[in-house]
Order: C-alpha cells, then structure tokens, then sequence
C-alpha cells in the first residue's frame, strides 16, 4: 500500500508529489490524482503537528472536491477535443481556401484610367485619381476578407485597402509584414470621423508581390521586436531603421544638416572637406585610431581643426560636417567611436565673439528647423515637450561651475595617480567635493545642467585640462598656480556637453612653447605653424557633436540612437 501525504500549510498541489518531503496540500487533489482504494492518506494542518489519517467527515468533503475536479478535467478534454477538430476543419479550409486563391490570377484592367506613378509624399494632389506606389508592407490586417495594408516607401505612409477579388488571391492569402508590393487604386479622401496617414486611403484595383518577407519561426515580427535584447537590436540595426521611430530620428537628422548648413552660410561661413586621414594629433595621442599608409603611420582624424585654420587666409570663416575617430574606451550613452562632427574657424574675433557665434548657430538651426512643417513636425513627434532654448545663454566660469558643484554637495570619486577609484575600508568608492583644478566628470557635468535645466556656457579650464593649441588667458596674479584657457564647453539638459571650443594660440614662439610642453614634435606640424608665420590674428573656433545635439533635439537616450550604424568599443557591425 502506497502512502499520499498532505501538509495543508506547507504543501503545494502544483510542486508537490505527495512525499513526505514534497507533501500536497489539499486532500481533494490527492483524491482526483490517486484515487486507487489501496492508498493510504496521512494528513496534517502544519508543520508543528504528526501526520495522521483523515476523519470521515474530511474524507468526505475531500470526495466531493475531487469529483468537482474530475468533472472539470473532462470537460476540458471535451472542449481540446473540439478546439482541436476546429483547428482541423480550419486548416482544412484554409488549405482549400489556398488552393482555390492559387486559380485566380489578377490583370491589370486597360480600360481604366492610366495611373500615375508616384512617392507617398506627393499623393496629396493626386486625390480622386488613379496612382502607382510601391513600397513595403509596413502594417497587415485582415478584416472579414478586407485586407488592411500601411504601406512604407521611405518617404511616408500610406493606407490602402483590398476586397473583393484582389483580397482573394493567393499572394494576399499569404502577404506578410515588410514584403515588397506594387499597389495601383484610386486615392481617396477617408470618411469623415476616421484618420489615416495624410488623409487618404488607397482602394486597390491592382497589385503584385515584387519580393514576399518570410513567415513563421522567420518572421520580422520574431526576429525583431520593441522587448528585444539590445544587443540583438545592435545586431539587427538593419532592420531597426526600418521602425517609424528610429527612421523618424534619421530623418530629422537630416533637416538638422540642411539647418546647420543654411545658418552656418546665411554666416558668411563656407563649407570645405578636410582629410580622414592624417598624420598629426589634436586631442591627444591615446585616442588615435592607427594605421598603416603606403609604409607610412597615419591616424584617422580626431578633429579636422587644424586644416579648417589653414583655410582662414583664403577662404575666410569656414565649416566643414565631417566624421571623426576618438580610440577611447568610453561606454557612456553619449560617446562614440565615430562621430559626425560639426567644425567651423573664424578670424578676427575674441573669445566673447566666439560664444556669441555658437549660441546664434544653435539658435538660428532651431529656428529654421521649427519654421518647416516636416521638420517641426518630426521634432513635436519625438520629443513632444520641445521646447526652442531661449537667450542669451547661462554663462559660468569653470571656477565658479566648481562652487555650484561643491554648493549642491555634487562630489566625485577620489583618484590615486593612476586615476583608478580609491575605495574606503568597506569597500565603497571615496566620494570628495570638487576642487580647482579637478577635470569635471560627464556624471557631475550632466547632473549640474539637468538641475539648471537650460543651456550653459561653461569656460575658462585649466590649461593642463585641455589641448595644446588653446589660447591662454593673462594671469590675474602673479602667484597664480594655475592657467586658465579662452576655452568654453556648451552644455544642453539631459545630454551634457554637445560643443566644445576655444580660441585658438596665435602666437608662433607661444605654439612652440606648446608642442614643447606636450612633449610634442613641431616638424610634423609645420604647415599648422605656419598660419603664425605668414600673417597670423587673433581666431577661435568650436567643434559639435551632430549626434549629441540630435539627441537633445529628440530626446533620445542614447548617441547610438542617432547614428545610421554607430560604433562604439567592440562594436562595427553591421
């Protein structure tokens, strides 16, 4: 005789085996799940008391809940049973269904007016007319045999429906999310009360497949979704930007150039097109990306600052949109290891022209880009709270950045010599209040502009902080310790620093001095020295990060996501 054992404290009837060690916990279940005649029930209300034989009363009770759960299990096996002949007779149908699709076969009927071919984006004027799209099938329903179709060709949406016989053939059967279609109909204004897509719909006399996108296990739907891992996401960017967000941001990306290039010229600044490959440093040797060249060492460039200075004499004020190459090991949602960059030079100017200049830029980009409906309108769609920043810009010294710091009690992880964190006795990373002289980190920097909550000109860094080509500022006094530099960093909530720039040293014996100090070899510079050499004065200039900025403008998380296929430490593919 076997023995059930049943703890109605302890006991689960869904782990449980009926063990001493694994008891159930209700006596009905174990009634319904071994109701042989030669089983021996021991039960017990907790842990605390013996196990011991139900009274017949309990027995009884225990009966009526195990027939209860017989007479649910049989009903559930009638009710598979049914679900499952329903899913035969389905299938059969639908294979039938299929088969028949297979014997129709669509023309496209002469007789009708011709269509005109045509982008989504232009079909507003071709309302009450005939017209040709192609496009991917973006979104797919199917509605008591009406088929639904959004349709994407990259430059908008469109709805379009098919019923009666185009609905009925075996391509529409079977059509799935992101196949390639051609849809010819009549383009209609939407009833009153109902929205689509710039106000029409498209109903379909004709269509083909051109290329069918995989079902079942292959699906996009399976491959690629919103809960994704973002390492899959990374993976699959090529199938991210096909997502009316990611696609949005790319898009506003590009009005944002056009802005930027329409307020840089309306500037009298002229765009040129320096080098990726270079031989010389700008921000430092440890984040060159290296390389070999013919025999020769060749970097991809930091910064393409040095060749726009080269242009002043000739050119005059210039710019250049430009990628750049930093080799450090930063993981941050704002860093990355290629970057588009925004450079511009301009002569004859102080370090106070020079802010102004970059606030104006900023400013007149916003303008142009919140006076066009399109563009506006990706902007209101992406970051709905948006707001254009109003001037003047907050100026605040890097000293004075350094008391609001240590004022709001925003401290920073203490350094040994290395810069490795130092850690107390209980294992926790040593938190100290800023002093002069510290470089500011991204986390403080970031934390600072988010509680001040509107742009920030911060300026005047230390010297050992920043470039050898930075301006130097004159001492106040002469036991000064530190250099401060004609410098500045611009700073936007929720992204941090999106422009950074400086005027620049114009003096040959000073720029010597520099390389000297950097421990730095002139002869390969000796084309950016001469500037100094033949006519030099007094200029600055500033470079931003379109990423950076366009996440700002479209308050996105991350830089990643504001890139066509950004690069960051590990990652080039795809």
């Amino acid at each position: 005789m076997s023995t059930l054992y049943i703890d109605e404290s302890q006991g689960s009837d869904t782990t449980g085996d009926g063990s001493e060690t694994k008891p159930l916990q209700t006596l009905g279940y174990a009634l319904f799940t071994n109701p042989a005649s030669d089983v021996k029930y021991l039960i017990r209300k907790d842990s605390t008391v013996k196990y011991d034989e139900p009274t017949q009363s309990a027995l009884k009770k225990a009966k009526k809940t195990a027939d209860g759960l017989e007479k649910k299990k049989k009903k559930a096996e009638e009710l598979a049973a049914k679900e499952a002949q329903k899913s035969a007779e389905d299938k059969e149908k639908r294979e039938k269904l299929l088969e028949e699709s297979k014997k129709i076969v669509l023309e496209e009927d002469q007789t009708l007016p011709k269509p005109s071919r045509a982008k989504i984006s232009q079909l507003a004027e071709l309302r009450g007319q005939r017209v040709r799209v192609f496009g991917w099938v973006h979104r797919l329903r199917d509605q008591k045999g009406i088929i639904f179709i959004v349709l994407r060709d990259g430059t908008g949406y469109l709805q379009s429906v098919l019923s009666g016989r185009v609905a009925q053939t075996y391509e529409a059967l079977t059509l799935t999310i992101e196949s390639t279609v051609e849809l010819v109909g009549t383009l209609q204004q939407v009833p009153e009360g109902k929205t689509a897509p710039g106000g029409h719909e498209l109903i379909v006399d004709y269509w083909r497949v051109i290329g069918a996108a995989p079902g079942a296990d292959d699906a996009f739907t399976n491959r690629l979704n919103e809960k994704s891992d973002p390492s899959i996401q990374a993976d699959l960017r090529h199938l991210v930007l096909r997502g009316e967000n990611a696609s949005g941001v790319l898009r506003l990306r590009s009005y944002l150039l056009s802005a930027f290039r329409e307020a840089l010229i309306s500037e009298n600044l002229i765009e040129v097109t320096p080098p990726c490959l270079v031989q010389t440093q700008v921000e430092g040797g440890a984040t060159l990306f290296k390389l070999d060249y013919y025999g020769q060492p060749a970097f991809l460039t930091q910064s393409s600052q040095l060749y726009l200075e080269t242009c002043l004499p000739s050119l005059g004020d210039v710019f250049c949109v430009q990628e750049s190459f930093r080799a450090e090991n930063s993981h941050t949602r704002r860093h990355l290891s290629e970057y588009t960059h925004l450079e511009a030079e301009l002569a004859f100017i102080d370090f106070n022209d020079l802010m102004a200049h970059i606030e104006e830029i900023i400013c007149k980009t916003v303008d142009i880009l919140l006076a066009n409906p399109t563009s506006a309108g990706l902007i209101k769609s992406l970051n709905p709270a948006f707001a254009a920043p109003s001037r003047p810009f907050t100026r605040l010294s890097y000293v004075e950045a350094i008391n609001w710091l240590n004022e709001h009690e925003i401290k920073h992880p203490e350094e040994d010599a290395e810069g490795n964190p130092i850690k107390d006795e209980s294992g926790q990373i040593k938190m100290v209040e800023h002093k002069v002289g510290d470089d500011i980190a991204e986390a403080a920097e970031r934390q600072m502009t988010d509680i001040i909550g509107k742009p920030v000109f911060l300026y005047g860094f230390p010297a050992e902080l920043k470039a050898f080509y930075m301006k130097r500022m004159p001492k106040k006094d002469a036991g000064d310790k530190l250099t401060f530099t004609e410098s500045c960093d611009l700073l936007m909530p929720n992204v941090g620093e999106i422009v950074g720039g400086s005027m620049r040293i114009s003096d040959e014996e000073e720029l010597l001095a520099a390389y000297k100090k950097e421990g730095i070899d002139s002869a390969p510079y000796y084309w950016y020295t001469d500037q100094r050499k033949y006519g030099t004065t007094e200029h600055g200039g500033y470079g931003l990060g379109v990423e950076r900025f366009l996440a700002w403008l479209a308050n996105r998380y991350t830089v990643r996501e504001c890139s066509l296929y950004p690069r960051w430490p590990g990652r080039a593919t795809p």
